[in-house]
């Protein structure tokens, strides 16, 4: 009898190469094929097949709204899932997640979800808000599991009934290779180094984070603030990067740009900041925890399921730099014992309610609810 086979699809191969690959490489092991479809990029597509995927590409407008342009995301998702006959739909982000959780729909093919967070259309409520409501009450309806990365989310979109109770599912994140993120609890490094990984992005709380750098620089000498990560991004909230030349010029941070691995900048760093507006569950505070880093982020979804606040790091009030200061300002004044006992909750907060291995073993759940003989192992 024939393996069954598994397509997945987020909307950058990038993220399946980095966000799933531990999940993908179980698949392969229990000897399921796995078809990846997702954007074309070259060097993305030849990790996947790397970890042994078959490949197909979508076109996926991640940002746009174009009605024609995702008509032909559709169409594709349609046409791919009638070739393959995929015994299971995975998917990830907004549009595979609408379009592909449709297509699925309509071909009677389980579909498990996952709602990595909801971005600006549902931190501004608005015209958009209920579009891309429609589109996931319209896409979602005939998933078999539908993750959450926290209760808020899965709260919001219970009440706004796009989607059932039975199938709306919690998952820890996209789970933390913790072998890979490994940091030493018992050395500090340079003291008062604070470094935010981010999209340049206003809901990511980039400009709190620059007010909050100004407020520190007028109290202490010697502190740094880095911040690393995309500009020029396709969002309805990017910031100019003429504005982030004017706080280089300032001299209030130091902007790196994004890179493959940020472990280095971690390991640089006494401490990794997120102010951002909301989350689904926050990837950058997990890898900062898991390298033994002392955490401050805002008091909202996605952020405060990461950080048990005075024991792994501190909360903040969002959209509030001066909160943000006296929570960053409280890392600085830790002593090293404070510090190194700080960097080891979070580690093992990690460890526990966050690895691969708790995800992984929630996507076997789903699959094997859905009908999925996952006994092939090779």
């Amino acid at each position: 009898m024939a393996s069954p086979t598994i397509l997945i699809s987020a909307n950058l191969a990038w993220n399946l190469v980095n966000f799933r690959s531990n999940l993908i490489r179980e698949l392969v092991a229990r000897n399921l094929r796995v078809v990846a479809l997702a954007p074309d990029d070259p060097a993305m597509a030849e990790k996947l097949a790397a970890m042994g995927c078959t490949v197909e590409p979508v076109p996926v407008d991640s940002k746009g709204l174009n009605p024609l342009r995702d008509l032909g995301t559709f169409a594709r998702y349609l046409a791919v899932m009638r070739r393959v006959r995929p015994d299971a739909y995975l998917g990830w982000t907004i549009k595979p997640n609408i379009y592909g959780g449709l297509a699925a729909r309509l071909l009677g093919i389980p579909a498990i979800c996952n709602i990595s967070g909801l971005g600006t259309a549902f931190i501004r409520r608005n015209l958009l808000t209920r579009l891309v409501a429609l589109l996931y009450r319209t896409g979602l309806g005939g998933a078999q599991t539908i993750f959450f990365q926290n209760d808020d989310d899965r709260d919001l979109f219970l009440a706004m009934g796009l989607v059932r109770t039975d199938q709306a599912r919690r998952i820890a994140g996209s789970g933390i290779d913790t072998a890979l993120y490994a940091g030493d609890a018992g050395s500090r490094p340079a003291r008062g180094h604070f470094l935010m990984v981010a999209r340049l992005l206003g809901d990511k709380g980039v400009r709190e984070y620059v007010d909050a750098a100004r407020i520190l620089k007028r109290r202490h000498e010697g502190l740094r603030f880095s911040l690393l990560g995309f500009l020029d991004v396709a969002n309805r909230t990017a910031i100019a990067r003429s504005e982030v030349d004017a706080w280089l010029a300032e001299g209030v941070i130091e902007y790196h740009p994004p890179v493959d691995d940020v472990r280095p900048a971690m390991r640089d760093a006494d401490c990794v900041v997120l102010p951002s507006y909301r989350e689904g569950t926050s990837r950058v505070l997990l890898e900062g925890a898991a390298m033994a880093r002392p955490l401050v982020a805002s008091d909202v979804p996605g952020c405060r399921e990461v950080i048990d606040d005075g024991v792994s790091g501190f909360l903040c009030a969002a959209q509030d730099a001066e909160s943000l200061a006296e929570a960053m300002e409280r890392v600085w004044l830790l002593d090293d014992a404070g510090w190194q006992a700080m960097a080891r909750a979070g580690r093992t907060k990690v460890e526990r309610e966050f690895s691969d291995a708790v995800v992984v073993g929630r996507y076997l759940e789903a699959l094997a609810d859905a009908g999925i003989d996952l006994r092939h192992a090779a």
